[in-house]
């Protein structure tokens, strides 16, 4: 990565990379990914899953297809469905059921103050929620932080994961470029993105929460600690492993958790910084699909 895209990242924001790898869309690209959204909403259902003490905001969309799983979507640190998925969503549930909702704290998920963000515990919320809905296989689609709690669905709940999509996700601390770490040390409300910043005001049930969501999601990167070789190497689900290549995961770690899995394939998208990874729908869309529908083609 040049300097000049660290420091533009840096400029940006550091909340922008610092809450948990988040995604921090350009204001007019989200809107986008938005108007998008809004043209789906006809086939959309909501609700609420009391599991694991949470009330789990959750949004299915498209029809059930009795051959095919449905299609989990986990979003990145400090975003909602919205802001993680918009661009990819209406898109993704042409074809499938796609089930998508908000974690611990975040968007229209009230938060357990005393509950800290953790990558496992937002594994075992997954499969409570697979649980309570009665879905007993499913794919997951991870997005950064999303990414890594997929995998640890995979390494906790196996039985729950038929496919794997993680982008932009990180294993070990060293997979993420030094400055990120280093930055991390001066994440504040402050940096965070205002476009994040006013979609949790807009959604969350206690907006006044903001400054200790934001400080808890910063915490758990923080926190964050190396997931061992040999629980990859444990993963049975084919996945599909994503990175940018200018992406705040290094290309070698995703090439590295890519050879670390039993059956992987990769796939770097160029000139693709990680802000942009979840917006490159033309690229996405046919690559996810062919992924996930691969057996049912044979």
């Amino acid at each position: 990565m040049s300097k000049g895209v660290i420091t533009q990242v840096l400029q940006f924001t550091a909340a922008a990379v610092i809450l948990t790898l988040c995604t921090a869309t350009p204001a007019a690209a989200q809107n986008q990914g938005k108007s998008a959204m809004n043209q789906s909403r006809q086939s959309v259902q909501t609700g609420y899953a009391p599991v694991n003490g949470l009330k789990i905001y959750f949004e299915i969309h498209g029809v059930a297809n009795p051959g095919q799983p449905p299609l989990v979507l986990l979003h990145g640190g400090g975003d909602t469905i919205g802001t993680s998925f918009g661009h990819l969503l209406p898109k993704l549930s042409r074809n499938r059921q796609v089930i998508a909702f908000e974690q611990q704290g975040y968007g229209h998920t009230a938060d357990i103050v005393e509950r800290p963000f953790s990558f496992e515990q937002s594994a075992d919320d997954t499969a409570a929620l697979l649980n309570y809905l009665r879905v007993e296989k499913a794919d997951l689609f991870g997005f950064s932080n999303g990414g890594t709690i997929a995998l640890q669905v995979a390494i906790r709940h196996p039985n729950v994961v038929r496919k794997l999509v993680v982008a932009s996700a990180l294993l070990t601390r060293d997979g993420a470029y030094p400055w990120l770490w280093d930055a991390m040390a001066n994440a504040t409300l402050e940096n965070m993105p205002k476009e994040l910043q006013e979609e949790y005001l807009k959604v969350a049930p206690h907006p006044e929460n903001l400054r200790l969501f934001h400080d808890k999601a910063a915490q758990r990167v923080r926190d964050f600690k190396d997931i061992p070789a040999e629980a990859i190497r444990g993963i049975a689900a084919p996945t599909l492993v994503i990175v940018g290549d200018a992406d705040v995961v290094r290309p070698e770690h995703a090439v590295d958790t890519f050879r670390l899995l039993q059956q992987a394939q990769l796939a770097v998208l160029p000139g693709t910084d990680h802000m942009k990874v979840p917006t490159r729908v033309d690229w996405l869309v046919p690559m996810i699909d062919g992924f996930l529908d691969e057996d049912a083609a044979k």
